[in-house]
């Protein structure tokens, strides 16, 4: 079967032997135009099965009311929480939204970014993939005047609005809940340096450690892709030392998963051997045994107030974009996994 051609406003004119422009102006309830045409219009599209050209339309106006969303993975709690938030404030604002994901990979990144751009969005909001370092793609979007919103993951070089917790405090907490267990030799799995979060999560663990005296050595900093199975490899990485950690913060709950999955099967009391703590609080981490302490990163708030800042620059006729950071504060939810006193 050949594929129908598209019906066009033409096809509308010709049938009822008006004006393409007269057509038009039915289709989008013009005053100017009668009931009883406006009617006929309706019922020839209906037949016709006419489907209205949005990016023509995005073209005429300037305004597709898209709104184009980049996240590395669209299977964590968090970044569904965050989807969620972001649709239901747009939406009520007439907007609709594309998601689209990276799983990780900057090329994905880019073609995402170039697709949204050829769809005429009114704006991206995003999460950057771990392995982007070059802001290229990022700097097209901003160079074409298109608000930018960035959030968790995104880097302050872009100077666009970013959304997202104090990862450097939330390091900071974990190790001072941990010291306050007992623990003396803290590890650390995590992500990689060159993306903001991680490094930030990396120095606040530095920092704490150095405070408390602690041995800070190479072999207990380990960076990787916070995998289910790449915190698996770490993990017995780290129980292959001479000298053991007593316990392990790992800065995402997927790869802590992992490791706990390691742990167990090794028959290693958690926490009174090792302590172990994830970042991101996923459902699972109060389902799994010991259920696991973690970080709240309020995925709700975050995605609500990135809705938002776009809200704010799609009301200006002209985009100006700059570092605006909306920081929110940490929290951590003490679970089976690190409180040691409890398990006592």
């Amino acid at each position: 079967m050949g594929n129908k051609k598209k019906a066009t406003i033409k096809d509308i004119a010709n049938v009822l032997n008006i004006s393409p422009a007269a057509v038009s102006k039915a289709l989008h309830n013009d005053s100017r135009i009668s009931d009883k045409t406006k009617k006929a219009v309706r019922q020839v599209a209906k037949n016709l099965n006419y489907q209205p050209n949005h990016l023509a339309s995005a073209l005429r106006k300037g305004k597709s009311n898209l709104v184009g969303l980049i996240v590395p993975r669209t299977n964590s709690n968090f970044f569904s929480s965050v989807i969620q938030n972001i649709e239901e404030v747009l939406n009520k604002e007439g907007y609709n939204v594309i998601i689209t994901q990276s799983n990780e990979s900057y090329k994905k990144e880019c073609d995402n970014i170039d697709t949204l751009l050829f769809t005429q969005v009114d704006g991206i909001i995003a999460s950057m993939a771990n392995e982007t370092v070059d802001l290229d793609y990022y700097e097209k979007v901003k160079s074409k005047g298109i608000p930018l919103i960035l959030f968790d993951r995104g880097e302050n070089d872009l100077n666009v609005d970013y959304i997202g917790i104090n990862d450097y405090d939330s390091s900071h907490m974990i190790v001072e809940h941990l010291v306050n267990q007992g623990c003396k030799r803290i590890a650390h799995i995590g992500g990689f340096k060159h993306t903001r979060i991680y490094n930030n999560r990396i120095k606040g663990y530095i920092d704490a450690i150095k405070k408390h005296n602690l041995p800070l050595e190479n072999e207990l900093l380990i960076e990787s892709n916070l995998s289910i199975k790449d915190g698996r490899a770490k993990m017995q990485q780290l129980l292959n030392l001479k000298n053991r950690p007593d316990a392990v913060y790992v800065a995402g709950d997927y790869a802590a998963l992992g490791a706990l999955q390691v742990l167990n099967e090794q028959h290693i009391n958690i926490p009174k051997d090792i302590a172990l703590v994830g970042f991101g609080n996923e459902p699972f981490t109060a389902m799994v045994t010991p259920s696991i302490s973690s970080i709240n990163q309020h995925s709700e708030d975050i995605g609500k107030r990135a809705a938002l800042t776009f809200l704010e620059h799609a009301k200006k006729d002209v985009i100006t974009q700059t570092l605006n950071k909306q920081i929110l504060d940490a929290e951590l939810v003490i679970r089976a996994s690190s409180d040691i006193k409890k398990s006592h």
